[in-house]
């Protein structure tokens, strides 16, 4: 567990064929710790014109070439910390003891899998096709 099995997890999703990009979000704040891939190549050109509040990140710790590369990461993430706020609401309505484990959510085009772990929150996105 840590920072050197995070790496570990990380290096070895990056390898998967269809993996598109990784995202890793600190779970209490939503800021982003690491990103790896082609986080612009998820949202088209016309979606990542929408206005979406962001969440704060650490600039220095994005792996991001530029910064339409740690925009793109910065909306991402802001929606999945939404949608996993959401689901974790839906969870707890359902039954108070209970918790979210994993989020999947498949579209035609790519396949978002979320982990959320006690620290963290980990964003896999890859390509439907190989999936």
């Amino acid at each position: 567990s840590g920072p050197d099995a995070l790496e570990e997890a990380l290096g070895r999703l990056s390898k998967k064929a269809g993996v598109r990009a990784t995202i890793v979000l600190d779970r209490a704040s939503g800021t982003i710790l690491k990103t790896s891939g082609q986080i612009s190549s998820i949202r088209s050109s016309k979606a990542s014109g929408s206005s979406v509040p962001v969440v704060g990140s650490f600039p220095g710790e994005a792996n991001g070439n530029n910064n339409g590369q740690d925009q793109g990461a910065e909306e991402l993430a802001s929606m999945v910390w939404n949608f996993v706020a959401t689901a974790g609401s839906f969870v707890q309505e359902l039954d108070a003891e209970d918790e979210v484990k994993l989020l999947r959510l498949r579209t035609k085009k790519q396949e978002f899998v979320i982990v959320p772990d006690a620290k963290y929150l980990l964003i896999v996105a890859h390509d439907t096709s190989s999936a």
